[in-house]
């Protein structure tokens, strides 16, 4: 599986990060939904079920606040990239893990934009290397 990356990294000895990045697969489902919706958005929020599927919105339909962190923008060849967000409180579950969006056959429940095309999307994750960290400390102070 290929990835798209965020467009902002944090680089420490040579080595670009990101923590979040894209599939091929949802990058191109992404572009599809961006043309019937216009600018989409991410947001992962905690709970079960669907809950802790990350969920695309029309970018300023789901508000965010001082409780979500940005983990990035997603670069999908678009003018405009896909930002996003999780709560701060499934962040502190995923914050030493590397993030990408794909998607899968089966439809979801929800909100998502994505439902009516008969898939979902889902969070594939792996640790970050101890290099990761680092360069994402140095990013982050």
């Amino acid at each position: 599986m290929s990835e798209h990356g965020a467009s902002r990294g944090a680089s420490e000895e040579g080595i670009e990060t990101s923590r979040v990045a894209v599939s091929d697969r949802a990058a191109d489902l992404l572009r599809r939904l961006v043309g019937l919706h216009g600018p989409v958005m991410f947001h992962q929020s905690g709970g079960c079920c669907d809950g802790s599927s990350p969920m695309c919105y029309p970018d300023g339909e789901f508000l965010v606040g001082d409780c979500d962190v940005h983990l990035g923008d997603l670069d999908i060849g678009l003018d405009r990239a896909v930002p996003v967000w999780m709560s701060a409180s499934q962040f502190g579950y995923w914050s030493h893990t590397h993030l990408t969006i794909d998607v899968v056959e089966g439809r979801g429940a929800g909100f998502s934009l994505e439902a009516p095309e008969g898939v979902r999307f889902l969070i594939r994750s792996r640790l970050f290397t101890d290099a990761e960290s680092r360069a994402l400390a140095a990013q982050e102070q």
